[in-house]
């Protein structure tokens, strides 16, 4: 058992939330029950778990433990005061997981038949690819496309603002060149988000084939998706502010698309 905060293998698991350091070493930290539950039912490799009972929520622990350890993890039990200081999380659940980073290439995603798409662009915060990630899986998105990040996808923050979604909705990581062009070849049209449109998203084409693009938080989407896209459609709004949190244009967005693919006459 690791009792001491100064541990190695403490401070290894703190310099995994850099990102040079989870490049380096192509692994990530996954934590919490729900997150590593998906991470395992989606084959993620688990390198190894650390864990401390004592911060246990429930009884279901020891199941998703025995799992780890048949997949091929190693287990380290942990004291609570180094867990809590390998922990990033306000309220630590005991268990924290180092993981294999997993392929994202544009090209290995399947975008046959009429395919829903979040395609997003230069998203800067964790918490919000995190929540876009979710709520493309409550979409019941194909997939998500994320272009020209400033975010690493693997942030321990992404991961827990996905609520472990990150490993049920397949993720790509391209530039938006190579974007546009892998979705045109597919037939997939491209709906950009804009504040500067007539057209709203209430107007334009949103069953078949088709992906919405959301920009970045400070400076929305670049020229090249604007110029790009098969079409621009703007989330209309009654009150003074003239945009909304990348979030929750997503989410909006993607939601209308799905009412209408499920009702396409209204």
């Amino acid at each position: 058992m690791i009792t001491s905060t100064s541990n190695d293998a403490i401070k290894r698991l703190v310099r995994l939330r850099d990102r040079r350091t989870r490049d380096d070493q192509g692994t990530f930290l996954i934590e919490g029950f729900r997150e590593l539950s998906r991470a395992v039912e989606a084959g993620v490799v688990i390198e190894a778990l650390y864990v401390c009972p004592e911060l246990f929520l429930g009884s279901n622990e020891p199941a998703l433990i025995q799992r780890c350890i048949e997949a091929g993890a190693r287990i380290v039990e942990v004291a609570e005061a180094p867990f809590r200081k390998a922990s990033y999380r306000d309220r630590p659940e005991g268990l924290l997981a180092v993981a294999r980073q997993f392929g994202n290439r544009v090209e290995d995603i399947d975008l046959s038949g009429e395919p829903l798409v979040l395609v997003v662009e230069g998203i800067e915060k964790p918490g919000n690819l995190g929540t876009m990630l979710r709520t493309a899986d409550a979409a019941g998105c194909r997939c998500v496309i994320v272009c020209d990040p400033t975010t690493d996808p693997f942030n321990p923050n992404v991961v827990r603002a996905s609520l472990g979604t990150l490993f049920t909705v397949p993720l790509a990581v391209t530039t938006t060149a190579r974007a546009l062009d892998v979705l045109a070849a597919a037939g997939v049209s491209t709906v950009a988000t804009t504040p500067d449109e007539d057209a709203t998203i209430y107007d334009v084409e949103l069953s078949g084939a088709v992906a919405v693009v959301v920009g970045s938080e400070q400076y929305g989407l670049t020229s090249t998706w604007i110029e790009g896209a098969t079409v621009r459609a703007r989330i209309p709004m009654a009150g003074e502010a003239d945009s909304l949190n990348a979030a929750m244009a997503a989410g909006i967005t993607l939601f209308e698309a799905v009412r209408r693919r499920r009702s396409p006459t209204t």
